[in-house]
């Protein structure tokens, strides 16, 4: 039973992770540990790490490391396109090495050698092609069919012309300073593609993120069960409790448990036993509750489904022309306005 809890609560740190990290400023989220940690994660981990070098090191040392922030993130450079690279291709390498020797296993057929592999490779592509495709670039050849197809709701976007490209910027287009150039339906240019997430290819980078997040889910899962598979073939809960006298119980059992992989035989397991010793750790989490003056607070399911985060306040905009709904709005994420034939074939007739 307690390797099944231990199984069970790896699997939830990790999920609690990525789940925090991707979704953790959702509105159903706010005031509970998920932002905490996605504040901690994003934003107060750095703000610490500055802390500290401040600290060690002073303001030369301060300097030095936003000097490094500002290369790698607020200019084009292959950095961090090549530092996640790098991390993938070290994780795939470190797993490979360390758990490969016990696939096929007591719960893995040796399919999982191949799929792991195909995963990554799936990631990678995913990657290569969110960061080399075309965000949407709005040129004079082109300007005209993103005008047609994001008209000016005359509220948040007028008619206007980009400073710097001289042409006419359609609703929701932005112009960046790092790619220099106007991007349709910008979403934001992201430092690890050294690309922007425009019109084109945020499906694409949906798609990475997606795979990425069940890519952690199959991995999280896949080592639980070796390490399983280990103790069930070495039969490690049965002889401890038996036969080393040791608590059937998570926490008597873990400090043995997650010495499994250094085991390689029955001797060198007697004498790694003895010497083990247990270590815990733990994160507390401040949950600070949002509650509005004068007002019930809102059930977060409630908050999580309603449509614009700007209810809240006094309404300016009566109606957003630009949501249309999540599945139609989905839709034209995937299949993106300017590039659907029906809409090419009408702008072909028209003109």
């Amino acid at each position: 039973m307690s390797l099944h809890w231990a199984l069970i609560c790896h699997g939830l740190i990790t999920l609690t992770i990525v789940v925090s990290f991707l979704c953790g400023q959702w509105p159903i989220f706010q005031g509970t540990p998920i932002s905490s940690i996605h504040r901690f994660l994003t934003f107060g981990a750095y703000q610490y790490f500055l802390r500290f070098i401040g600290a060690v090191f002073g303001d030369r040392g301060t300097n030095l490391i936003l000097s490094v922030e500002y290369y790698c993130c607020d200019r084009p450079n292959p950095i961090l396109q090549l530092i996640y690279l790098a991390i993938i291709g070290t994780t795939y390498y470190i797993i490979v090495k360390t758990s490969f020797s016990y696939i096929p296993g007591y719960y893995l057929s040796e399919v999982h050698r191949y799929a792991s592999f195909l995963a990554v490779a799936v990631g990678i592509l995913l990657f290569l092609v969110t960061s080399f495709s075309d965000p949407g670039t709005v040129k004079a050849d082109n300007v005209s069919r993103y005008l047609s197809a994001y008209p000016y709701d005359n509220i948040i976007y007028t008619e206007k012309e980009c400073p710097t490209c001289k042409i006419p910027k359609p609703a929701r287009s932005k112009h960046c300073s790092l790619c220099n150039r106007c991007v349709a339906r910008f979403d934001h240019h992201c430092g690890w593609m050294n690309n922007c997430i425009g019109e084109r290819n945020t499906r694409y980078f949906l798609a990475f993120l997606l795979w990425h997040f069940l890519l952690c889910i199959y991995g999280t899962i896949a080592i639980g069960l070796v390490l399983a598979g280990r103790l069930k073939e070495l039969q490690i809960v049965h002889v401890l409790t038996v036969y080393y006298g040791v608590d059937n119980s998570l926490r008597s059992l873990a400090p043995y448990v997650v010495q499994t992989f250094k085991w390689q035989d029955y001797i060198s397991w007697q004498k790694k036993l003895i010497e083990a010793r247990a270590s815990t750790a733990a994160l507390k989490a401040n949950i600070a509750g949002m509650t509005t003056e004068g007002k019930p607070r809102e059930s977060k399911c409630k908050s999580f489904f309603r449509q614009s985060l700007l209810q809240d306040t006094e309404a300016i905009v009566k109606k957003n022309v630009y949501d249309k709904g999540f599945f139609h709005n989905l839709y034209e994420v995937v299949f993106p306005v300017s590039t659907r034939a029906s809409f090419l074939h009408t702008k072909s007739k028209s003109g």
